[in-house]
């Protein structure tokens, strides 16, 4: 397998640090994402996705869950712009999807890194595609592999890199352009749940410094109820917004977070509402 794999960043918690806590959302703003009515049908006749109403303020991390089918991947491609909405209207940063490329940043279920360049390289990829030059990109690339604890593998293919360190360094390429949105399709289903926690304080730890707004598709409710300001619930066949929840735990949150009453009792409440949602087969 080559060099050996890095041990995982430790957490700030973990660290003793004392994080800056997150400025409050402005509620009055207008929303930087906004979905109205938005349905989509597959072949003319799948309706995957059905009367879609959401809007999402600068600075809120939205995390989706429901049952398996019921569109959430769906969703997160449609404010990508990288499928189109077969109803309602979808604005992006003030315009449609498409003319928000350099606003968005995507992480997918999987890394999909290219096994035949390096981190550092991963990293730059979407920056070279901009047209940036190789100094700009390269000097971006390891400003984000250090942001997320991998200033020392720059060299290491995707082949010498853990589950969990191959993760960071594609949040690091999501980040490499600045966006202002970051979108995360279920990445953090695949790996074991103290990587996976430790990813999720990370995460939050990265906002904290760059503040950018956040959809987030997952499966776990703890996670969803960690990560996120707001959670929405989705229904299936089709695919609709049964129900959503404000999650008010305070930022900054920390491994300790988990330990809290109001934690457990928001994940105990949102449970019970996705069991509650139609088409719920999971």
């Amino acid at each position: 397998m080559g060099r050996p794999g890095l041990p995982e960043r430790p957490t700030r918690a973990d660290a003793g640090a004392s994080p800056t806590a997150v400025a409050p959302l402005d509620r009055g703003q207008p929303a930087l994402i906004e979905l109205a009515g938005v349905g989509k049908t597959f072949d003319g006749r799948t309706k995957v996705l059905d009367g879609i109403d959401l809007a999402l303020p600068r600075g809120e991390l939205l995390a989706l869950i429901g049952p398996s089918g019921c569109g959430k991947s769906t969703l997160l491609k449609l404010i990508a712009g990288l499928v189109r909405q077969s109803a309602g209207r979808i604005v992006v940063g003030g315009g449609a999807p498409a003319e928000a490329e350099g606003k968005l940043g995507f992480v997918f279920q999987d890394a999909n890194l290219l096994p035949w360049l390096n981190a550092l390289d991963n990293v730059a990829l979407p920056l070279k595609l901009m047209g940036a030059p190789k100094a700009k990109r390269r000097q971006t690339a390891r400003e984000m592999l250090d942001m997320v604890g991998l200033s020392r593998v720059p060299d290491h293919y995707p082949r010498e890199l853990s589950g969990g360190m191959r993760m960071r360094v594609s949040i690091a390429r999501a980040l490499a352009t600045g966006p202002e949105i970051l979108l995360l399709d279920e990445p953090f289903g695949a790996l074991d749940e103290m990587t996976r926690n430790s990813l999720n304080e990370e995460l939050l730890r990265l906002r904290e410094q760059q503040r950018w707004t956040a959809v987030f598709v997952t499966h776990s409710v703890s996670e969803a109820v960690f990560l996120s300001s707001r959670i929405a619930v989705l229904a299936a066949n089709p695919g609709r917004v049964h129900t959503t929840k404000r999650i008010d735990l305070p930022f900054p949150r920390t491994a300790r977070t988990r330990e809290l009453p109001d934690f457990h009792a928001l994940v105990a409440e949102v449970t019970r509402s996705l069991h509650n949602v139609p088409g719920q087969t999971a």
